[in-house]
């Protein structure tokens, strides 16, 4: 990207001043590299964000931004819905609520070594993962609405985990507002049977080692010991999600002239808060993060099954599950004064700073857990979040690498086998249905995570605490 266009805050901070079309400025926050390396189209999608309205405070990209639809993937933006602000389906992206939940296991690198290639095998077989995969659960009509009513709170009274789960669980399992009734017939059909599975893409199951520790106090909050091993799981709502999005932008779109919305990209498309359609997309959306929650929590309890073979009586607590495309309505302080507004976070997940009241008891001294993926052969994060990371940007953080390449490209350079067998020979076992989609996610298709995480900790999003490096891999 050319960064002649931005005015340089900091080492961290680029701006685009408001002109023309902009409401509000436009930030990316990265270092000098990789905003380099990013695709003038994140710079292009983030000005227009800032074009619509209601917007607040400024458009903002996280250090992994990379482009998206409508919004940049790594994109940020609040909207008031008492100055005309607006929702966009885009802005939250087709996969409602994707985020990640990670376990702590008590076990070290050596345990699961010895188990190795049959714990894989087990956890591959037991969480129905890749494109179109079904699961054993099935929903009726009326079963469906209680899951998208209740989220995790459905699943854990389905028997799908344990009551302490909710506590570490993002809005404690449950969005409240959701609008069942309001999910089209064929979102449901989509999800009939798709509750626990994991899908495909980006998306994966992984034990991973934590290899570092950068902050004490936060690493002991939350649970993490050098030379210990976490499970993380990465998914989020499926095909019910994707379905919402595509309708809901596609009414967007042609509703928008109708609610003197003037859109400077189609795929912006969006709708006023207090519209009949906002509203109704408000309640679908939050059907849809219940929906992902609740698919969260049952992977859960299906890995913890697969642990309790091999170690009988293991408990896997659950450190925390968070979000990462998601927009609510939150509380900040802006222009000086605290204001309601609908924080839309596409690829960018909640930072919270310690002390916030929704935070559990646990964290609350050291603030919320942010998860940062790597890609099966690169390391993983967590972070925690900072004070800062309200005034820079609404309480976000970026939620993984971003890609530098596209999947096309990615399938070009790499064959999915060798991905394999190379991982393999540095001791990182892999299963996946798809070779294909081993290529498409193969480590160097995507930044340098220590570089993002780096940058994000310079710009006060989150600040490090321990790094984690892959054992064993499910992908999608």
């Amino acid at each position: 990207m050319d960064t002649s266009q931005f005015r340089k805050v900091s080492e961290t901070a680029w701006k685009i001043e408001p002109s023309g079309r902009m409401r509000v400025p436009a930030v990316i926050y990265a270092v000098e590299p990789l905003i380099r390396d990013m695709d003038d189209k994140v710079r292009e999608q983030l000005v227009n964000v800032t074009m619509l309205p209601g917007i607040v405070g400024a458009a903002y990209a996280m250090p992994d931004a990379h482009w998206g639809y409508g919004f940049p993937i790594g994109g940020v933006a609040a909207f008031d819905p008492d100055q005309g602000g607006v929702i966009s389906a885009g802005g939250v992206g087709f996969d409602i609520s994707c985020g990640v939940r990670t376990h702590l296991t008590g076990l070290i690198r050596a345990d699961i070594k010895r188990v190795q290639t049959k714990i894989a095998d087990a956890l591959f077989h037991n969480v129905p993962v890749g494109i179109g995969s079904t699961g054993k659960i099935r929903l009726s009509d009326g079963q469906m609405t209680a899951m998208l009513r209740d989220g995790a709170v459905w699943a854990l009274n389905k028997g799908y985990g344990e009551q302490r789960d909710l506590e570490f669980v993002e809005e404690h399992g449950r969005v409240a507002g959701a609008q069942p009734e309001v999910v089209s017939e064929k979102a449901r059909a989509r999800q009939t049977r798709e509750m626990g599975t994991l899908g495909s893409g980006n998306h994966y199951l992984e034990i991973q080692e934590v290899a570092e520790i950068h902050d004490a106090a936060a690493a002991r909050a939350f649970g993490l010991d050098q030379g210990q091993c976490v499970l993380t799981i990465h998914c989020g709502s499926r095909g019910l999600g994707h379905q919402i999005g595509t309708e809901f932008l596609r009414e967007m779109a042609i509703t928008a002239p109708a609610h003197g919305i003037s859109l400077p990209d189609r795929d912006l498309a969006c709708a006023p808060i207090n519209s009949e359609l906002g509203r109704r997309y408000i309640g679908a959306m939050r059907s849809g993060i219940n929906c992902a929650l609740a698919n969260r929590q049952i992977i859960g309890h299906l890995a913890r099954k697969v642990f309790r073979r091999f170690w009988p009586g293991i408990e896997l607590p659950l450190m925390y599950d968070v979000s990462h495309n998601t927009c609510k309505l939150e509380t900040h302080e802006i222009e000086g004064r605290a204001r309601e507004v609908y924080v839309h976070r596409k690829g960018a997940t909640r930072s919270l700073g310690p002390g916030d009241p929704s935070l559990p008891e646990a964290y609350s001294e050291v603030g919320q857990p942010v998860f940062i993926g790597g890609s099966m052969g690169t390391e993983s994060w967590v972070l925690t979040g900072m004070p800062t990371s309200e005034t820079a940007a609404f309480s976000s953080a970026c939620h993984g690498a971003g890609r530098r390449m596209s999947r096309t490209k990615a399938r070009k350079k790499w064959r999915g086998r060798q991905v394999i067998d190379d991982l393999a020979a540095r001791g990182i076992t892999i299963r996946s249905p798809s070779h294909r989609g081993v290529a498409e996610e193969a480590p160097g298709a995507y930044k340098d995570v220590s570089e993002v995480v780096e940058a994000a900790e310079q710009a006060g999003l989150a600040k490090k605490v321990a790094r984690l490096i892959p054992v064993v891999c499910v992908k999608g």
